[in-house]
């Protein structure tokens, strides 16, 4: 996959292009730009995902457990769906102010090679979202052109949005995140050291570090798949702060992998989730801990083998 910084980099190319933040590439993110890349194939028209970076949100109203992916995450999964050229605008303060006929001027039209502006049904843009779909069509039309706007996507009349996905994991559903999004809901990070406390009881654990603008699921323990290297590995997993040990700090991604005992820090890892087993808890002691962990292995064992 190409990533530009302009459409005037594509400009020896008739290309069609749709816009938006694509958080998650959720499944409804999929559907749309693979049914869009079709059709730009079959009119011979190279199709150009424009999107954000950073997100929109973290410079208007900046938040951390947010974001569902990471900007390379995000990359992946458009390669993933075939997206050959994806074209990245630096948000900013003044870009969000910028009024809509500079902004199309500026960034979408000035390669005077875009044949079609395919736009989301509630997309708008520009200061107070004055560029929505009266003025694109308006603006477009002038300049030979065509507009599509694409219908809203719907999963068995269910609403799909990054939004939901956010809800589904702040409610530990992780089968609905994972409906939503059409795969595993993942983390990706750098092993880094802990407090040596698994590996200390018997059940040694791969500590995440991951961005704070990073969306995590709610607290609790859950079955997981963990690939190292070229490897995937079953696990459990760990989202807390273990209160056992009266810990404070930011969450805590915690992954135990089965069958696993080689020196991995430093290196990257990629944890998916696939079902919450129970809710964070404090334990009286070190020695009910240890028979929950047990407990929760032999579960996520016995998930594995009903999978």
């Amino acid at each position: 996959m190409r990533i530009i910084k302009s459409l005037s980099d594509i400009s020896d190319k008739k290309i069609a292009i749709t816009i938006g933040n694509f958080d998650g590439v959720h499944c409804g993110h999929r559907e749309i730009l693979k049914r869009v890349k079709s059709e730009c194939d079959n009119k011979n028209l190279t199709l150009v995902v424009i999107t954000f970076v950073p997100h929109p949100i973290q410079i208007l109203a900046p938040r951390s457990n947010f974001l569902l992916n990471t900007y390379d995450e995000r990359r992946e999964l458009f390669k993933e769906i075939g997206i050959e050229v994806l074209l990245e605008l630096e948000f900013s303060r003044d870009f969000s102010t910028m009024q809509p006929d500079s902004f199309m001027d500026k960034y979408i039209l000035q390669a005077n090679n875009v044949e079609i502006f395919y736009i989301g049904h509630d997309f708008a843009f520009g200061a107070n979202k004055k560029g929505n779909h009266e003025f694109i069509k308006s603006f477009c039309d002038g300049r030979n052109v065509a507009v599509t706007v694409l219908d809203k996507y719907l999963d068995s009349n269910q609403d799909v949005s990054s939004s939901c996905v956010r809800e589904a994991l702040d409610s530990g559903d992780i089968e609905k995140a994972n409906s939503f999004l059409g795969r595993n809901f993942f983390v990706t990070g750098r092993v880094i050291k802990g407090e040596g406390r698994g590996r200390q009881i018997g059940v040694p654990t791969a500590n995440l570090d991951y961005p704070e603008a990073r969306k995590i699921p709610t607290k609790g323990v859950y079955v997981s798949k963990c690939t190292v290297g070229k490897n995937i590995w079953h696990s459990i997993t760990n989202v807390g702060n273990n209160p056992t040990f009266n810990d404070t700090r930011k969450l805590f991604v915690e992954t135990h992998i089965f069958d696993f005992d080689n020196d991995i820090y430093g290196e990257e890892i990629k944890v998916e989730f696939l079902h919450k087993l129970r809710d964070e808890a404090k334990f009286s002691g070190v020695n009910e801990l240890i028979k929950q962990i047990k407990s929760d292995i032999n579960e996520a064992k016995e998930f594995f083998n009903n999978a």
